[in-house]
Order: C-alpha cells, then sequence, then structure tokens
C-alpha cells in the first residue's frame, strides 16, 4: 500500500504507538540507570558499615601494630567477610601492608590501589573501582587506636552486578510494566486516530488536502468578495475579489480582521448567532450588499463568513434594468395618453368646434411643456427626472393627481446617497400612495411631493390622502416581510428604504390617519452627518 494512501487511522495508530513504544524504551533505560545506582548506594552503605565494625575491633587495633599481626587478624576478618557477604575485606597498616586478603598468598604485600590516599587522612568514604576480582563498591574506613591516633585502614569491597543480573533481577516487575504501558499504548492510539478521523469528516489527509485546493481556487474564481474568520476572530479566507473591493494588499491570513477591516460586522455575527443576507454596509471606503452567516461545527459557533458584492456593478445592472422597465412605462404611459388625446381632438374636429380642438392641443401641449421646464430647472438629476415624469403622466392616468411643491429643488444627492437610492426612495413612496388611493372613493385623489435641498439638509415629503394606517401598524411598516397589501405585497419595498435611511444617517417620521392619507418625512445630512463647523 502507498504510505500516502494509508489510511490515516493506521497511520496515527502506528505513529503514536511508535511514540508510545520509544517513551517506553526510554523509560526502561532510565528505570535500569536508577536501579543501578541505588544498588551501588546499598552497596556501598552496607560497604561502609561492615568496614566500621572491622576497624572497631580491639584485636584489630591490637595486632596491626604488630609485624606478623596478620596472623591473628586473618582468621577473625575472614569470618566477619563470610557473614557479611562481603567479596573480600582488606586491613591496611600506615606503610599499607595487608594484614588481611581473601588470599594468603597477599597477606604482608604492599597494597597499590590508587583510590586509598584519603583513607589515610582519616576519611570514611565510597569509591567505585575495577580491582583484582572486578568492578567493586569499596569502603574505605580509618582505623584509630586508643590514644585517637590512625594505625590502618580497612577496605570492604563488594562486587558490583552487571546491568543484566540487574536487569534479570527485576525481569518481572519490567515485564509488567512493558505490557501494561504497551496495552493501554495501543488502546489510546487506536482511539486518538479514530477521534482525528471523526474530527476530520472522515476525510483521508490527501482529500483535506485536495478540497483546500478545490476550495482555494473556488473562493478565487468568484466574482463575489469573500472573508472568513474563526473563533478567535482572525481571517482565514480573503479571496482576490474582496482585496480588490476593500483596496487591500498582501497575505492577509491569520491576521485579525478589526485590523485589517474594522467595519466588516463579521464579530458582530458570531456573538448575534443570527445570519444576515443582503444587507447594505459601507465595508472600506465603498457601499457593498452583504450576506453575512456564522459557521457551525456541532451547534458550536467556530467562526463566520461574509460574501458581498461592490454595489456599484450591482447598481449599474439594476440601473439598466430599471431603465429599461421605467422606459417601458413611460412608453405605454403616452402612447395612451396620445391615444386618449387624439381621441379627444377627433372628436371635437366632428362636432366641429375646430377652435376647441386647437385650444385643446395648445393646452395640452403647454401643461406638458410646463411640468418639463420645471423638472428641468428644479431638479438637476436625470434619471428622478424621468420618474417623476413617468410617475405624473401615470397618475393622471389613474385619475390621481401628482403634485411637486414649487419649492421643490435637489442639484445632487446627499453625500451617502446616490442618485439610484432617491429613486428607489421615491419610487417605492409614490407606488405606495398609488396602491392606497386605489382604494378610495373619493373624486379628488392627491399625492404631494417636496424636495428640497438645503446647506445642512436635505427635506424629502411625500403626502397622499389615500386609505392610511392605524396607530398599531405604523411601527412595524419598516420591519422584513411586513406588509400592508396582502397578497399584493412582497414586505421588502419600505425595509429597503429603512436601509437606504439608516446608511445615509438620516431620520424618518411617519404620520397616518385611517381614510385621511399619510405623511412620509426623511431628512439627511448634507455633509455626511459632520456640523459646519468640523467641515469648514
Amino acid at each position: 500500500m502507498n504510505r500516502k494512501h494509508m489510511p490515516i487511522r493506521w497511520k496515527m495508530t502506528i505513529l503514536s504507538f511508535g511514540v508510545v513504544l520509544f517513551a517506553l524504551i526510554i523509560g526502561f533505560i532510565i528505570f535500569v540507570g536508577k536501579a543501578i545506582e541505588m544498588k551501588k548506594e546499598e552497596l556501598g552503605n552496607q560497604a561502609l558499615i561492615t568496614a566500621r565494625t572491622v576497624a572497631n575491633l580491639p584485636t584489630v587495633q591490637i595486632h596491626l601494630e604488630e609485624s606478623q599481626g596478620w596472623k591473628v587478624i586473618q582468621p577473625m576478618v575472614e569470618n566477619i567477610r563470610t557473614v557479611n557477604g562481603s567479596d573480600y575485606i582488606v586491613v591496611l597498616n600506615m606503610n599499607r601492608i595487608r594484614y588481611s586478603h581473601p588470599s594468603d598468598e597477599q597477606l604482608g604485600t604492599i597494597s597499590a590501589g590508587k583510590d586509598e590516599g584519603p583513607a589515610f587522612a582519616e576519611h570514611s568514604y565510597v569509591s567505585t573501582a575495577k580491582g583484582e576480582l572486578g568492578m567493586a563498591v569499596r569502603g574505605f574506613v580509618p582505623v584509630m587506636n586508643a590514644d585517637h591516633k590512625q594505625i590502618g585502614v580497612v577496605v570492604v569491597g563488594i562486587l558490583l552486578p552487571s546491568t543484566l543480573d540487574i536487569m534479570r533481577n527485576l525481569q518481572n516487575e519490567l515485564m509488567i510494566i512493558g505490557a501494561i504501558t504497551l496495552l493501554f499504548g495501543m488502546m489510546g492510539s487506536w482511539l486518538l486516530a479514530r477521534q482525528i478521523k471523526k474530527d476530520t469528516f472522515q476525510l483521508e489527509p490527501h482529500e483535506i488536502g485536495k478540497l483546500l485546493v478545490e476550495r482555494t481556487a473556488t473562493f478565487q474564481a468568484m466574482n463575489e468578495g469573500i472573508i472568513a474568520i474563526d473563533n478567535q476572530q482572525r481571517i482565514t479566507v480573503f479571496n482576490e475579489k474582496a482585496k480588490d473591493i476593500v483596496q487591500v494588499n498582501g497575505h492577509l491570513t491569520g491576521k485579525p480582521i478589526q485590523e485589517i477591516l474594522p467595519s466588516s460586522k463579521l464579530p458582530e455575527i458570531m456573538t448575534a448567532k443570527d445570519p444576515i443576507y443582503r444587507e447594505e454596509m459601507k465595508l472600506g471606503n465603498k457601499i457593498v450588499l452583504s450576506s453575512r452567516v456564522p459557521i457551525l461545527v456541532n451547534e458550536q459557533i467556530v467562526g463566520a463568513v461574509a460574501v458581498f458584492q461592490d454595489r456599484t456593478e450591482m447598481t449599474t445592472l439594476a440601473e439598466e434594468l430599471t431603465g429599461v422597465k421605467e422606459f417601458i412605462e413611460a412608453l405605454r404611459v403616452q402612447t395612451h395618453e396620445h391615444q386618449n388625446t387624439l381621441h379627444t381632438v377627433a372628436g371635437l374636429i366632428q362636432l366641429e368646434k375646430n377652435e376647441k380642438a386647437l385650444e385643446y392641443i395648445f393646452q395640452s401641449s403647454q401643461e406638458k411643456d410646463d411640468l418639463s421646464a420645471f423638472l428641468a430647472q428644479r431638479i438637476k438629476l436625470d434619471r428622478l427626472k424621468g420618474l417623476l415624469l413617468g410617475k405624473i403622466m401615470r397618475g393622471k392616468e389613474m385619475g390621481i393627481e401628482v403634485k411637486i411643491d414649487p419649492d421643490s429643488y435637489l442639484s445632487s444627492p446627499p453625500p451617502l446617497l446616490d442618485e439610484h437610492d432617491l429613486v428607489i426612495l421615491l419610487g417605492n413612496f409614490i407606488e405606495n400612495s398609488f396602491y392606497a388611493l386605489k382604494k378610495m372613493s373619493d373624486e379628488s385623489k392627491f399625492i404631494h411631493l417636496y424636495l428640497k435641498e438645503e446647506r445642512d439638509t436635505f427635506h424629502l415629503e411625500i403626502e397622499d390622502n389615500g386609505i392610511g394606517m392605524s396607530n398599531e401598524q405604523i411601527p412595524q411598516l419598516f420591519q422584513k416581510g411586513y406588509t400592508t397589501k396582502g397578497k399584493d405585497g412582497s414586505g421588502i419595498g419600505l425595509y429597503l428604504i429603512h436601509s437606504i435611511v439608516e446608511k445615509a444617517n438620516g431620520q424618518i417620521n411617519v404620520e397616518s390617519t385611517p381614510h385621511e392619507g399619510t405623511l412620509f418625512q426623511l431628512t439627511f445630512p448634507m455633509n455626511g452627518g459632520k456640523t459646519h463647523e468640523e467641515t469648514d
């Protein structure tokens, strides 16, 4: 099996088991080393005790100063050596002549040990050295006479068992510890591998790598900006389209979103836990249409993602579509009006009232000229002029008088709005008024419009004498999905209006009386919400 495509469960099991086995070997080495040290310490203490016992014997102290005192000392020391299980006991006088030794041939000879020096200076200690019988732990104790004068040294040696011998003595313990460790290590490795497999949605590493590459390519190919963050509010995705829209560069993955784009509102989505779809917002220096959704894994929020489009592109497309629709509507209304005019003129001519026909033609033409001149003079935005002209003509067709206050004036939209926003605002308000007036049986139906641009503020008022609304309905008007039109309404128009007003730091006021009419009053700052002191 190719190691690259080996299941991750087996990879993790083998790797974890290898780590456990390696740790176990290291543990064995440390354990055996510690056991050897403890054995040395134990044998050293035993050697010192035996050496002190021999050094304190009166017989040793008396005969150690005699020329052939070993004849008395040797048998007695050998008995002590046998009883205490020492490998050898050597008694030396101050000239290092042996007075006892496991081998009788060595009696009376001089010792040449290299670690005996401190013992002849009244020091007791333990050393490890290789002697004639092998590596041994040796205890040194000085021999003092009755006058507390040193007269010799007792050396007790105990051969140190080999590492293999120590392991043989501990083999039962080592086997039990090893078996338990390996068993739990194997079980833990298997459980860990299974949990990792579960956490990776049963995917293998090469499958995860492939998905990552595909995901990255997909995000980069999309025409929408995509930004995602993790639960630490750090960027995990920031595709090229998003960088282009908000005009940032470089590698942004891993950086805090608040540092790169404070206006993203992604952290708020993680707190609120509710998704937001198709909301207009300011992102960097641009207005975008954004959808923001929390990322859930096992019902836990682990991040958030935002998908957005530059509103400029969407506005262009919307204006193209809206322009076509408005053009068709204007043509239809104009065609209908021309037909009515022609029918009226034809009827007057048939009645041989030629002067009346001419008067009607001139009057109709003058009204249009006056309206066109008024709009050209007072409203400087072409699409808004076209909308108002179309709505006035349509209102006339429906028997509704759409009046524009003579004091109205607008040269440019407020800083946080554009011409398309104003078209949406007026178009929705006028259409709502048309619907409200359809329900009325009064002969006099009107819609009054007032647009006034001042230095600090832009005022927009729309008033009609339609069916009106109750006080209970007004607070719900701008909620998404709420409509007073029943099946005829979508609940989007006034919600969209409220979003535009909020975006532009504007204010909206509603006054309505059932069966009498409704007044909408909107105000927008003409300097982005700043005072003159801030702008001057």
